[in-house]
């Protein structure tokens, strides 16, 4: 009988999107023969914000994170960031996101990402939560904000989702506390950069992630993504290591937990 896969957590999947409404009960038993444990769900704005608490209470293993995305920014404000604050006091919310800068899109202003990106940094400092951080060619502007609240938020601070940054901003993002989050992109022909920073990174910074539905890795690139296939990017990442994919799993699982709270020991209940 061949053993059963290493544990993977998938530190950010969107699975409260309609593209997964018809079959999530078939991604979920994917996801588990593939040894995914664990899953972050974040929202990009209120109402799936409010769904991905409703699924994270649905499911063992499945966390919430609740935010604002930059794309939604304008909907900023002082009833939006109460509303948030209920949602994250929840059962099974683990972090506020996703936040962050997108200067490539700039689907809302700038102006209006900025505001929205500070004040949920903000609201995180003040519930004690870590953030997942949205960056696309935005890393100065997101590495000042990280930096300085960062300085005074103590304790677990977040994770550089999908990180697509150059070496600096992955040496100054590990130097304030945040990790890294790996994804699709590390898999793709043109992932070479990408690949080249990956050994730099302190091996207790990197975290997993598929984005799904977005970002699918290769051999699947252009379809649907989903959370079995973080294991995929895991494989990639142990490739570029040298590393056995086990360990890797084991390292990234083990930094999923301390970022996000959770027990990782081989009877833990608390699992897809």
């Amino acid at each position: 009988m061949s053993a059963a896969p290493a544990a993977l957590a998938d530190t950010h999947c969107h699975l409260m999107l309609a593209d997964f409404n018809g079959d999530l009960p078939l991604v979920l038993g994917r996801a588990r023969q593939a040894g995914v444990t664990h899953l972050v769900v974040p929202g990009i704005d209120l109402e799936t914000s409010r769904q991905a608490v409703a699924l994270a209470q649905q499911h063992q293993g499945m966390h919430a994170a609740v935010g604002i995305h930059l794309h939604h920014a304008a909907t900023w404000g002082d009833a939006a960031g109460n509303e948030l604050r209920r949602l994250a006091q929840a059962a099974g919310v683990v972090a506020i996101g996703e936040i962050g800068l997108d200067y490539y899109h700039d689907r809302s202003s700038r102006t209006d990402q900025r505001r929205a990106f500070e004040g949920q940094l903000a609201l995180a400092a003040e519930l004690d939560l870590p953030v997942i951080v949205h960056n696309r060619e935005a890393s100065a502007d997101v590495m000042a904000a990280l930096g300085a609240w960062a300085a005074g938020a103590g304790g677990r601070v977040g994770v550089l989702h999908a990180f697509s940054g150059d070496a600096a901003a992955a040496e100054l993002a590990a130097q304030a506390g945040f990790y890294i989050g790996l994804a699709g992109p590390l898999t793709y022909k043109n992932g070479k950069g990408l690949r080249s920073l990956v050994p730099a990174i302190p091996r207790e910074r990197l975290l997993l992630e598929t984005d799904a539905p977005y970002l699918t890795p290769q051999p699947h690139r252009g379809e649907r993504n989903e959370p079995a296939y973080v294991r995929l990017v895991a494989e990639e990442a142990a490739r570029v290591l040298n590393i056995s994919c086990g360990d890797l799993a084991g390292i990234t699982s083990r930094n999923a937990s301390s970022l996000f709270g959770w027990g990782h020991a081989s009877n833990d209940s608390h699992v897809l």
